[in-house]
């Protein structure tokens, strides 16, 4: 099986997840600089590899200049990795899945064999809803301060409108996913009372609750890219590549009031162009979507037509932890670490960018025996 960029072939190099670390998420690691955070996932997604900082051929990254409260910050964090000697270093002002994008795309022009994908964020350090608002159109909404509960709380209002879900399954979806972060030493929450339990709660933005929002999150991951042969020999015989055969990300209007907030047409055009809907190819065994709010999960399972066979975010998902920036990457890294150790065959991983679900994109990944055109030797 080929690898798709986008919706074209782009050649017979195959790329596969070979490592994943992150950190045990919290509400705020008051006591580390995200250099200080960083620097153990770094060095423990290395490890896993036998690879060195200085053997890694292309590093990129990705971090938002607004939660650090200062410009560049990025440059902070590569003292994390190691910049000297000079390192082939590139830089997303986005969550880390869009970095894994870049480096994937690297990799497969056949101008790097190994890639070092991090991403960081420290929620915690400002008023997390009020700093998302300067995603915003900065003429005609930004001014007006929504903050970023308000917003969700717009969609799942045209969610319950249109008849597309109601506050019990919302109330079901957050149940289900915090207590399988139970499993997660990761997670920042595990366990939850019932749903009947959850509908005591009071509105934090009607018809959302505290259930349905994502905490406030502190964290980090990073993933190794490898192609080909390269990839099996870093993996070895306990652990399988997860390759990617498709990746895609496609965007929404920036303005909302010119959109469908009841679905998500970016999410299932970058599905198609990633192979997802590929005829004949079975349906993915395990889902990580990144849905920081209840009602987007619903959103999402429409437009990659995830059926009852798929398991909806085995981790948990950003309802149980939720690194600003990093959590995109997370959603591919936990979907990769199933595959890799033979909980899945075929995968799908999202991630998310803005507000409403306005920046999506979507990595297919299988097993070695999953492809449709006789898999990989």
């Amino acid at each position: 099986m080929t690898s798709r960029a986008g919706h074209s072939r782009a050649g017979h190099r195959d790329v596969a997840v070979v490592a994943f670390a992150q950190t045990a998420h919290v509400r705020a690691a008051d006591n580390l600089s995200e250099v200080e955070m960083l620097m153990p996932v770094l060095r423990e997604v290395l490890d896993r590899t036998g690879l060195s900082a200085g053997e890694i051929d292309f590093t990129c990254s990705g971090s938002c200049d607004y939660l650090a409260g200062r410009a560049f910050s990025f440059t902070m964090a590569l003292d994390g990795v190691g910049a000297w000697p000079p390192i082939s270093e590139s830089h997303v002002e986005m969550d880390g899945a869009w970095a894994l994008y870049e480096a994937w795309v690297k990799i497969l022009t056949g101008e790097a064999e190994t890639a070092l994908v991090y991403s960081y964020g420290k929620s915690s350090a400002g008023d997390l809803p009020e700093v998302l608002t300067r995603q915003l159109d900065p003429y005609y909404v930004a001014p007006l301060w929504p903050d970023s509960v308000s917003l969700a709380a717009l969609q799942a209002r045209a969610l319950i409108d249109a008849g597309e879900t109601d506050e019990r399954e919302l109330a079901t979806i957050a149940a289900r996913s915090r207590n399988a972060a139970e499993d997660n030493p990761y997670a920042q929450l595990g366990g939850s009372p019932g749903t009947d339990t959850l509908l005591e709660n009071a509105y934090l933005a009607q018809p959302l609750r505290l259930h349905d929002v994502p905490p406030v999150t502190d964290g980090a991951a990073a993933v190794v890219l490898a192609a080909g042969d390269t990839a099996r020999r870093i993996t070895g015989p306990d652990r399988r590549p997860a390759w990617i055969s498709g990746m895609d990300h496609r965007i929404e209007a920036h303005s909302l009031g010119v959109r469908d907030l009841t679905a998500s047409p970016s999410t299932r055009l970058a599905a198609e162009r990633a192979g997802l809907f590929d005829p004949g190819a079975p349906p993915p065994d395990i889902a990580e979507l990144h849905a920081p709010f209840t009602s987007q999960e619903v959103v999402l399972r429409k437009a990659l037509r995830l059926g009852e066979d798929t398991v909806v975010n085995p981790s948990g998902g950003p309802l149980a932890a939720n690194p600003v920036m990093a959590a995109g990457l997370v959603r591919i890294g936990e979907a990769a670490a199933r595959v890799s150790r033979g909980e899945a065959r075929r995968a799908v991983a999202h991630a998310t960018s803005g507000p409403c679900l306005q920046q999506n994109l979507v990595a297919v990944l299988e097993s070695a025996d999953a492809g449709a055109e006789g898999g990989r030797a």
